[in-house]
């Protein structure tokens, strides 16, 4: 729902709402760690949602509730609105098809994932660009450039475990940054580029 309701309200305001849900999240992570009573508290509702990295106690790790409200506040307060809201919803919409897809199907292995999750990945996130194109009325260089930018995010996704970055950061970060620059490139070369 996040970039649905990001496309509702003003991009300052929305920044702030992330900021402030960001904040909260860590907290609770920061309680859910160092706080007993918290931690007893959260494991007992939303123990089963949590995967095991999450629920140790050895060391202090964030949830993957916090990395994905920490993506969505620097995405959005740092890139264009097209490409922060593309980039997030590839990250929400790919991230899950490569993991339902890669799990089901996957036996051949592409970096530290699976081929076909991985190429599921960046179909789907091709989707993504598409629809986001048609929505702000694009040229025609936001959709070559967002498959460009697919296939960079579905191989940092799939180099996850050796980039020892989580891909909630990752996945947003790679589209994003991947998109910017082909924007450059494309002014470069007098075409119509997607941010005006």
């Amino acid at each position: 729902m996040i970039p649905a309701i990001y496309l509702q309200i003003e991009h300052q305001t929305a920044v702030l709402i992330l900021l402030g849900m960001t904040v909260v999240s860590l907290m609770i992570d920061v309680l859910l760690h160092y706080h007993g009573a918290t931690r007893r508290l959260m494991l007992r509702v939303f123990g089963a949602m949590l995967r095991p990295h999450e629920r140790t106690s050895e060391r202090f790790l964030l949830t993957g509730a916090s990395w994905v409200l920490i993506a969505a506040t620097l995405t959005f307060a740092l890139f264009p609105k097209v490409i922060s809201v593309t980039a997030f919803t590839v990250l929400i919409v790919s991230d899950t098809v490569a993991a339902l897809v890669g799990r089901r199907y996957g036996t051949r292995r592409f970096l530290d994932k699976s081929l076909v999750g991985s190429v599921s990945f960046a179909i789907s996130a091709i989707g993504v660009v598409a629809f986001y194109g048609n929505l702000f009325s694009t040229p025609v260089s936001f959709l070559v450039c967002g498959i460009l930018a697919s296939v960079v995010a579905a191989t940092v996704e799939a180099s996850s475990t050796r980039l020892k970055v989580d891909d909630n950061l990752s996945i947003p970060f790679s589209f994003a940054i991947t998109m910017v620059l082909l924007h450059h490139v494309v002014n470069a070369i007098n075409i119509p580029s997607f941010l005006g």
